[in-house]
């Protein structure tokens, strides 16, 4: 654990030593790595859950509310969890050392595009313990290093976890290092100024805070926000698909970046739905907060602009009735985070229009929000869902995690003789794998 900007700085360099041995691991010991963390994860259950057991005593001590205490606890099913996720994990195939493409630029000297590992990676995240587990081995799988700050709310959680996963991994060949649990909250700013050490931050919090870490920092930011995500029931939905969705799609997990924050109706089939819709989500204690055009077919309270910006990450929904399906598009793209919207129609032509459109990270059609997960992807597990349109769009996995890097391999060529036009580039596309790996 590092507990002073001082040590904090000898964390990034040392992280960034054992970011390059780590990265240097055959996929065999990264993998018997792995299966070490999640055996000890096995072992210690009982330890991990006294400890989050007093970061829900303090939580409610201290009013966190509802949703909140929810994410921060890890109890015996999450832990499974996550240790089914470290065994998908260890089947993945392994991301570094992977050949995207090669040429041969002249017979004998042929370039190789290869996925590397992108070094050290900073990690802020919310109170949820489970993303220590996910994040910590997505980075030992895809051969980085990690410096993670959770949230004071999973304190003594976060420090038993990373006890064992530090430890588990050191005995398993691992350099000591690779990891880092940074415990306060002046460790924030102190991380920031760590530009020549990290070399990407994946910041998980508030919109204001997000911003607070773009604004101070000169290292490269991925993530997202706020998870302002739509469900929009078209004119041509199936009634009974769009019921199930729109309900799954806000209250079967409400806390978190992926749930439903505001529902869209096309005008025509407001009156079908809204009712049904409404006694669904009164069922599940969910208040809406509706437009004029809904007030006169339901009971909600009245909306304002400031719902349509609003993530309520709690059982609270804005429903809005639409006139066309280009206005839906249009509210969402005004007013969405750009993270996850979903289409419930019949009709092919509109789900195009809307996939087509919509300029999210994740654009669905009759299915819910909460698909929007790593693990549900088949990445394994994921660091968080990213909003960015560079480098890596949508749940990031073990493929967001990897850079890459040109080898050139020759025998003897110099650029003189092409310069001079003693000999010529023949830039010709070969189907070959990189020979060194």
């Amino acid at each position: 654990m590092v507990t002073s900007t001082q040590t904090i700085e000898m964390a990034g360099i040392a992280a960034k030593d054992a970011g390059i041995t780590l990265s240097a691991k055959s996929e065999a010991d990264r993998n018997r790595a792995l299966r070490a963390v999640a055996d000890a994860l096995d072992q210690n259950r009982q330890k991990i859950i006294e400890a989050n057991e007093q970061d829900i005593e303090r939580g409610k001590a201290e009013n966190l509310s509802d949703p909140l205490l929810k994410r921060l606890r890890f109890g015996d099913d999450k832990i499974k969890d996550v240790i089914k996720g470290i065994d998908d994990l260890i089947k993945l195939p392994d991301p570094l050392g992977k050949t995207l493409k090669a040429s041969e630029l002249d017979e004998g000297l042929t370039l190789y595009q290869v996925t590397t590992a992108i070094g050290v990676i900073g990690v802020i995240f919310e109170s949820r313990p489970d993303a220590f587990v996910q994040i910590s081995t997505l980075c030992l799988k895809s051969g980085n290093a990690v410096m993670l700050k959770g949230g004071k709310e999973a304190l003594l959680t976060n420090r038993v976890l990373f006890e064992i996963i530090h430890d588990a991994a050191r005995d398993a060949g691992m350099p000591e290092g690779w990891i880092y649990n940074l415990e306060s909250r002046e460790n924030v700013n102190a991380i920031l100024a760590l530009d020549e050490y990290i070399d990407l931050l994946i910041p998980r919090g508030s919109n204001a805070f997000v911003r607070y870490i773009m604004e101070h920092t000169k290292i490269p930011v991925m993530g997202h926000a706020d998870g302002i995500c739509h469900v929009y029931i078209d004119e041509d939905a199936d009634l009974e698909k769009a019921l199930a969705i729109a309900v799954d799609a806000k209250t079967q997990y409400v806390s978190v970046c992926n749930a439903m924050e505001t529902l869209l109706i096309h005008e025509k089939i407001a009156p079908s739905v809204l009712p049904a819709l409404s006694e669904a989500f009164a069922k599940a204690q969910v208040k809406l907060i509706g437009d004029e055009k809904v007030r006169t077919i339901i009971t909600a309270q009245a909306a304002t602009e400031d719902d349509w910006k609003t993530e309520y990450l709690d059982y609270v929904l804005s429903v809005k009735i639409v006139d066309s399906l280009d206005d839906a598009i249009a509210h969402i793209n005004r007013y969405g985070s750009g993270h996850t919207d979903t289409i419930v129609t019949e009709n092919t032509a509109n789900a195009a229009r809307f996939c087509s459109l919509v300029d999210s990270a994740d654009v669905f059609v009759n299915c819910s929000t909460r698909f929007a997960d790593g693990y549900r992807f088949g990445f394994g597990a994921e660091v968080g869902i990213s909003t960015s349109k560079l480098h890596a769009r949508g749940p990031v996995g073990l493929d967001g995690l990897v850079s890459t890097k040109y080898i050139l391999i020759g025998d003897g060529q110099i650029v003189a003789d092409y310069a001079d036009g003693k000999k010529q580039f023949t830039h010709r596309p070969i189907d070959k794998q990189y020979p060194l790996s």
